[in-house]
């Protein structure tokens, strides 16, 4: 989407990889938002269980001609009535509506893709092979404006592995890390401190919103035999002064602050840094993770090294 040019009112996203699909809806929302010069109002269903009379409101112009964004995720799996509707407005959207149709490809609707896709600006999500992600990591780098050499590119596979999600935020951490300097050596030392990890290292990591290297030291930790019981408490001890502290913080002085969290004040300052990255409504959810996670690692739930992994990666990413 090229500067001064006006945002396509039909996208349709194809494909069935979900990081890619992500991508692109917030790419569309983000244009759409630049272009009304404020955020706009983002509505998705899922296209299979969506009614008629939902879409013809969602899809009708508003009063006021207001910017807004429609998405409609597993478009494949639409109902015939609702497929031709969908296909009705996607024709020729209401003033002011930005439709996104996200579609696998294939699916009892597979005919809609094909339409769809000779009036839509498409953005590609296809699942991607493992022979082409050293073009995606690749391609990761030059993004950011960064050239890597091939041995960089393998580097950051092998200390990954093939998630999208993981490899593009592991690119993205390296570039930050390096200023865009990033070497092979760079590479190493990103990933080195793995073999020997405590779950207090796996908390701090996953608490500071690490996610590759929290996810990558959680699994290193559990092959070498750190029992699960031992990362889930750091974790919930962690977690918990964040979020006693981001309850008070800001209210008093730091050895006032101290003993009112029930922390030494050397950790009230660490513990700070790491909480303003945090919102109340991710504290409350980091809290419910590790609780889960207690019950899990306990013999209440998932199998214990999966729910530790599991708890890791989701507290990090509520931390970002």
């Amino acid at each position: 989407m090229m500067e001064g040019v006006s945002v396509p009112a039909l996208h349709l996203v194809l494909g069935e990889e979900e990081f890619l699909a992500e991508r692109a809806q917030r790419a569309v929302v983000r244009a759409v938002s630049e272009q009304a010069g404020q955020p706009v109002p983002v509505t998705k269903l899922r296209a299979g269980e969506v009614t008629t009379s939902e879409l013809i409101e969602l899809l009708s112009p508003s009063l006021f001609a207001e910017e807004r964004v429609v998405v409609f995720t597993h478009a494949h799996e639409a109902g015939e009535e609702a497929a031709k509707l969908l296909l009705e407005a996607a024709v020729d959207p209401a003033e002011g509506i930005t439709l996104i149709v996200l579609h696998s490809g294939g699916g009892r609707q597979k005919k809609m893709a094909t339409k769809l896709a000779k009036i839509a600006t498409v953005h590609e999500a296809h699942k991607i092979k493992r022979h082409e992600l050293p073009g995606f990591v690749n391609a990761e780098f030059r993004s950011h404006g960064v050239r890597p050499t091939p041995d960089v590119v393998t580097a950051v596979l092998e200390g990954v592995g093939s998630d999208l999600r993981e490899l593009a935020s592991a690119v993205s951490q390296l570039v930050s890390d390096t200023d865009g300097d990033v070497t092979l050596q760079a590479v190493r030392t990103f990933y080195s401190g793995v073999a020997e990890v405590s779950g207090f290292d796996i908390a701090d990591l996953a608490c500071a919103g690490r996610v590759e290297r929290a996810v990558a030291s959680t699994r290193r930790a559990l092959q070498l035999g750190v029992s699960p019981v031992l990362i889930s408490a750091a974790l919930a001890n962690s977690v918990g002064a964040i979020a006693r502290l981001y309850s008070v913080r800001g209210r008093i002085n730091g050895q006032e602050l101290a003993r009112v969290v029930g922390l030494p004040p050397w950790k009230v300052e660490k513990v700070a840094a790491a909480a303003r990255r945090w919102s109340s409504r991710n504290v409350s959810e980091a809290v419910i993770v590790v609780a889960e996670l207690d019950a899990a690692v306990k013999g209440q739930g998932l199998e214990p090294n999966y729910a530790v992994e599991f708890a890791v990666r989701r507290i990090a990413e509520l931390a970002r």
